[in-house]
């Protein structure tokens, strides 16, 4: 675990908690919709957020409805940052372009050549898949690329086992420092946690705004260590109402 995390107390006092989902909070699994909420997990967040005050949210790739299903109604960054929701007020999405259907369409066409592909739709773009063929990398690669060769609106990133395509100028940097001007946050130092090439914006957003960006292979190492450890935060709070 990272040495260089402060003391709860101070922690508590001075920080608000940025947390990706996959891989961070929960553990990763064969499809995105396959994976599994620890019993007490959403209840032990939403009891972190109360105690911060408002300072705690979730910063993550997936889909707003989907996050929020998982882990619920806590103020969430998602789609990289493309969707920003703080309740009660209702979410914000960016102004950013949608992906041609055409693309959909090539993509649905590699799903068929590389079975155990997967294509996740979102508001702004997608991502394919290829946990369930993980040989498959290097010619999804190739086949999305020449896509985006002649509409630099979107990037093509790389993410755990699967590429995503998404409108350039939403990422998880420019989500953090968004929560960070809004009540709950604004004030306090980022802490954020993350486990994958598209948190890396995040991390170092952090750092720059004086706070803590930590990657999950350097800190934490596996989403049970790091509930573990939001447990013990939450058994170190009680003195914040004194």
């Amino acid at each position: 675990m990272d040495s260089d995390l402060p003391a709860a107390p101070d922690l508590l006092r001075r920080h608000a908690l940025l947390l990706d989902i996959d891989g961070t909070l929960l553990d990763i699994a064969p499809r995105p919709d396959a994976v599994r909420v620890p019993p007490g997990l959403p209840g032990l967040l939403n009891s972190l957020h109360a105690q911060l005050g408002g300072g705690l949210a979730l910063v993550t790739g997936r889909p707003l409805e989907q996050a929020q299903a998982l882990l619920g109604p806590l103020p969430t960054a998602a789609e990289h940052g493309a969707v920003l929701h703080i309740p009660p007020a209702p979410p914000r999405r960016l102004a950013l372009p949608r992906v041609p259907y055409a693309w959909q369409l090539a993509t649905t066409a590699l799903l068929h050549a590389h079975p155990g592909t997967l294509l996740e739709l979102k508001h702004g773009g997608f991502v394919l898949h290829y946990r369930g063929a993980p040989d498959a990398g290097p010619a999804l690669e190739a086949a999305l690329r020449p896509l985006l060769a002649a509409d630099p609106r979107f990037e093509l990133l790389p993410a755990a086992m699967a590429w995503e395509i998404r409108p350039a100028g939403a990422d998880k940097g420019r989500a953090l420092r968004a929560l960070m001007t809004v009540p709950g946050f604004a004030g306090r130092l980022p802490l954020f946690i993350g486990d994958d090439v598209t948190d890396l914006a995040a991390i170092d957003a952090a750092r720059a705004l004086g706070g803590i960006g930590l990657h999950m292979a350097d800190s934490f190492g596996t989403p049970g260590r790091l509930r573990q450890w939001l447990m013990t935060l939450q058994e170190n709070a009680p003195w914040l109402a004194s």
